[in-house]
Parts: structure tokens; C-alpha cells; sequence
């Protein structure tokens, strides 16, 4: 199915680096199979993918997840904030109709407008930290946001640190949330994937495992550093990206 492995690296580069960033990993990927011979819809590429990232995140915050597994309402409070996006999904998914969102003139508005949203929210007050200030009313909000993400351009992490940054989270402490909110959206997108999948070939299972081990290793160092830089910059380079990103689609639609 995929004779060059070098493109399961390419596709799990992609995936796993802007999948934690706030530019919108289902974008690029659609992205880049409209202008490349990539072969991206493999239900066996996609689920590697998913379970690289969703381990990546599991690995790396796998202290503060055994604390929130003691800290019951933490948990409860992911799992709220998870829940209209993990229904929603399914629903748009098992009905086919999120294919009717792949469209790259809907991306490119979507990564435009939430470009600008990005921005606006990145220049509120900070005062509120998860610990502390995250409670029923905040977590809410920010997961009827995070169902926007179902839509390509918008970004989940993006528009995830966007709806915590208006609700006066620090920059920090949004990206957190995003990344933990990350969590139940990872693990529902990998079942989707592994109720349909099945396979004793060699080839296939090579596939699915080369594009876990990368795209494990790709998520991981793009969490990790994300976060260091979101510490000490703002995050108007990835507004900047996305605008750019935004004008060369329009300039491929309409010129």
C-alpha cells in the first residue's frame, strides 16, 4: 500500500507537530494531499497517527495525569470539557457529512477568521489558572468551542487557547488545558479508526506501527516545546503562519 516509507514520515511530521500546535493539523494534512501524490486517507496511516500522538501526550504529561486521577474533580471537568466534541464528532463522522467540511475554500476562511480570534484573545488579562480557577462554567464554554475544531482551519489546540485565553486563563495554562482536552478527542478519533480496522498483512501492520513510533516522536517534541515557548512569547507568529497560510490557499482557489 505504501512503497515509500519516507512518506509515512512526511504525513506523521505533519500530524504530529501541528496537531498540538494552534495551526490546524487537519488543514495541512487535506492541505497536502490537494497538492501532492501523498497518500493520505490510509485508515491504517490515520489510526498510526492518532495513537502516536495520543501516546505523546500521554507519556509526557503521565505526572500530572496521575495527579488529576487523584484530583476527581479535575477529572470530571476533562471529561465534561470533552464530551459535546466527542459527540458531535461521531455523529458527523459515522453520518459521512464531515467530509462536506474538506473543502479548501472553507479552510481557508476558517484559518483566516480564527487567525484574528487567536490574536484578540491573545492580548486579554491573565489571572486564572487551571488549579484554581477551572470549574464547571469555564470548562463548558470551552468545549462547545473545542466543536468548532471539527471543522478543518480552525485548529483544536487553537481554538481551545483561544476560548481559555477570553475566559482570562494564562497562556500557559491554556495550552495545558488544550493539551489535556486532547486526550479524550485523541482516543476517540483512534476508535473510530480501529472499529473499522483489521489486518494480518505485514506490510499493513509495518505501516501502522512505523506511524505510531513517528508520530510519537514528532507530537512529543512539539509538546514539549511548545510549551517552553508559549512561557516566554506570545503567540502572534502562529497568527502571522496563519494568515499567510490563509492568502497563499485563497491565491490557489481563485488564481
Amino acid at each position: 500500500m505504501f512503497s515509500n516509507f519516507f512518506e509515512i514520515i512526511i504525513l506523521s511530521a505533519i500530524q504530529g507537530i501541528t496537531e498540538f500546535l494552534p495551526i490546524s493539523s487537519s488543514a495541512h494534512l487535506i492541505l497536502v494531499n490537494k497538492i501532492s501524490n501523498l497518500q493520505i486517507g490510509s485508515l491504517y496511516l490515520d489510526t498510526g497517527m492518532h495513537l502516536g500522538s495520543l501516546l505523546a501526550i500521554i507519556f509526557f504529561f503521565r505526572n500530572d495525569l496521575i495527579k488529576i486521577l487523584d484530583d476527581k474533580k479535575l477529572l470530571y471537568l476533562i471529561i465534561l470539557g470533552s464530551f459535546p466534541t466527542i459527540i458531535l464528532g461521531a455523529i458527523l463522522y459515522t453520518s459521512g457529512f464531515i467530509y462536506y467540511f474538506r473543502s479548501l475554500d472553507l479552510i481557508a476562511w476558517t484559518t483566516l477568521i480564527f487567525a484574528i480570534l487567536l490574536y484578540i484573545s491573545d492580548k486579554f488579562k491573565v489571572n486564572k489558572k487551571i488549579q484554581n480557577d477551572l470549574n464547571l462554567k469555564s470548562i463548558l464554554i470551552i468545549g462547545f468551542f473545542q466543536m468548532l475544531a471539527l471543522v478543518p482551519g480552525v485548529s483544536r489546540s487553537g481554538i481551545v487557547i483561544t476560548a481559555a485565553r477570553f475566559l482570562n486563563f494564562d497562556r500557559y495554562d491554556s495550552t495545558k488545558i488544550s493539551f489535556f482536552l486532547s486526550i479524550p478527542a485523541l482516543s476517540g478519533a483512534s476508535f473510530l479508526s480501529l472499529k473499522d480496522l483489521y489486518s494480518e498483512t505485514f506490510e499493513l501492520n509495518l505501516i501502522i506501527l512505523f506511524s505510531i513510533i513517528f508520530s510519537f516522536i514528532f507530537s512529543y517534541l512539539a509538546i514539549k516545546y511548545f510549551l517552553i515557548f508559549v512561557k516566554h512569547f506570545s503567540l502572534v507568529i502562529f497568527v502571522i503562519y496563519r494568515i499567510i497560510l490563509s492568502l497563499g490557499l485563497f491565491y490557489l482557489i481563485y488564481f
